[in-house]
């Protein structure tokens, strides 16, 4: 018997989606939770796992470590903002049961092996990038030094075991909607601009863009792309729709799902006879006759990352997409009756006041059904955040979270201070939602479902107390910096 495994999507910040199926790890504006997919791969290898994804389930720190009481062996998932609290957490858990051994997973640890596991003596080992068959090996017996990925101390060094190979053949991994029929509860899971109840999943791993601010292909999944057979992905389907009945939507959340035409159109071919309602990922760069055979196979919204309407900011971040792409695609889509999500980022490199002006402008002429604007995170790993190391734009003693989750502007620029970034991303939502046509769009939403329009009251209110809490931040750094320059001597 392998050892009794623990695979722990940890409680943090109070709504924070931080783990194992967030590429953007926040508390965010409205309470979001996705999948911990990730974790539910190995979790899904050995006999007598268990998942326990705390946050959307509401369970506390302390019933998780009552919890891990039970167990051998506990694979946690980590994030950066949430660091800090996870090895509080691991520490309590190691007091609490002594016995028990802890691996960290993670783009974080990925990243920093060396720097994490000596800010936590706690934790056994790291493992860097894809996990899933190095934590299997370890609780089938297999030693430290004889696994591929990992980092661990040795009598206090570091020891970095060479690289571990990506998986290739991703039809040998087990289905996780195995694991999540099992270990959670699918009503628990909520995205804003998802049909609810949704599950989500993966058909392939890895992306071949090299956007420098995007966290998983530079530290996680890699960007080399491998995908699962269309007879694979279209049997969990059949099986996930049995499962669930009541589920409306299914959701493909890879990194990019639509990148091979090919491929897509085949995949569809199989899903088109399973009747389902599914959305996925997307790039501008689809073309019209891979869009037809995706909404006639069922998809019904695509979430795309335009990041900008400035050409030269997309040149910046390696982008690979042009605005006049982004038109075309975007009016292809509302020819066919897609439904689009659009992901917006303030504060990109070569951002300043007219780039934030013009994007603005470009998401109200795009008119897509729902927005999300975020600040610019540089996360350790990505180019974006080698970039800001060497330019100097990191914004001194500036977290990337306050106290609650929520994303801080970390990046400024000359000319463009981090209050004024954060602020942008308010001034966006308002200019964009404000707009009779969105407010019509919104209202007649909420009267031909009442469903729909106590969700939209619940989250509006969500919105708007972050978004005060969130003025509250630049007001309270502007009057900071304003004393600051107060304080400063005049020279001669």
């Amino acid at each position: 018997m392998p050892l009794k495994t623990l695979f722990l999507n940890p409680p943090s910040f109070e709504n924070f989606d931080g783990g194992a199926g967030s590429r953007w790890p926040a508390t965010r504006e409205i309470e979001s939770y996705w999948y911990p997919v990730w974790l539910a791969y190995p979790a899904g290898m050995l006999e007598g796992a268990r998942l326990l994804d705390a946050p959307p389930h509401y369970v506390s720190a302390e019933q998780t470590i009552n919890i891990a009481k039970e167990y051998e062996f506990l694979v946690l998932f980590t994030s950066t903002p949430g660091f800090p609290g996870d090895i509080g957490l691991a520490q309590a858990i190691k007091a609490a049961n002594p016995g028990i051994k802890i691996a960290f997973v993670g783009p974080h640890v990925s990243v920093l092996p060396e720097k994490s596991l000596k800010a936590c003596p706690a934790i056994d080992f790291v493992c860097r990038k894809e996990f899933d068959l190095s934590v299997v090996e370890f609780a089938q017996g297999k030693p430290l030094e004889q696994i591929t990925g990992i980092s661990y101390l040795n009598n206090g060094s570091v020891v970095h075991n060479p690289d571990r190979a990506e998986i290739q053949h991703l039809d040998t991994l087990p289905h996780v909607t195995d694991v999540y029929k099992r270990d959670l509860d699918v009503r628990r899971y909520n995205v804003p601009f998802l049909l609810n109840p949704f599950v989500s999943l993966y058909t392939t791993r890895g992306c071949p863009a090299q956007c420098t601010f995007c966290l998983w292909p530079q530290t996680l999944s890699g960007h080399p792309w491998r995908k699962r057979s269309s007879d694979d992905v279209a049997r969990e389907m059949a099986k996930a729709k049995d499962y669930w009945p009541f589920v409306k939507e299914f959701f493909f959340d890879d990194d990019t799902f639509n990148i091979q035409k090919a491929r897509t159109i085949e995949l569809c071919s199989k899903l088109k006879p399973l009747n389902l309602t599914w959305s996925c990922t997307s790039r501008v760069t689809t073309d019209y006759e891979t869009l037809k055979a995706m909404k006639e196979a069922g998809c019904r919204l695509l979430i795309v990352g335009y990041e900008s309407g400035d050409q030269q900011i997309l040149k910046n971040i390696k982008k690979g997409a042009t605005i006049e792409r982004a038109r075309q695609f975007t009016k292809d889509c509302h020819k066919l009756g897609l439904v689009i999500h659009g992901d917006f980022i303030m504060g990109l490199p070569g951002e300043t006041h007219e780039t934030i002006n013009t994007t603005i402008a470009f998401a109200k002429e795009l008119d897509v059904e729902t927005i999300q604007v975020s600040v610019a995170h540089a996360y350790p790993g990505t180019e974006l955040y080698d970039y800001a190391v060497k330019n100097g734009f990191f914004v001194a003693d500036s977290k990337m979270v306050d106290d609650g989750g929520h994303q801080l502007a970390h990046i400024q620029y000359p000319g463009l201070p981090a209050d004024e970034i954060l602020d942008a991303v308010h001034r966006f939502y308002d200019e964009y939602y404000f707009r009779p046509k969105a407010i019509f769009r919104i209202l007649r939403k909420a009267a031909f479902d009442s469903g729909d329009r106590k969700r939209l009251y619940k989250e509006a209110k969500s919105f708007l107390k972050v978004r005060a809490m969130r003025h509250k931040w630049v007001k309270d750094k502007r009057l900071k910096d304003d004393a600051a320059a107060a304080a400063e001597p005049v020279s001669a």
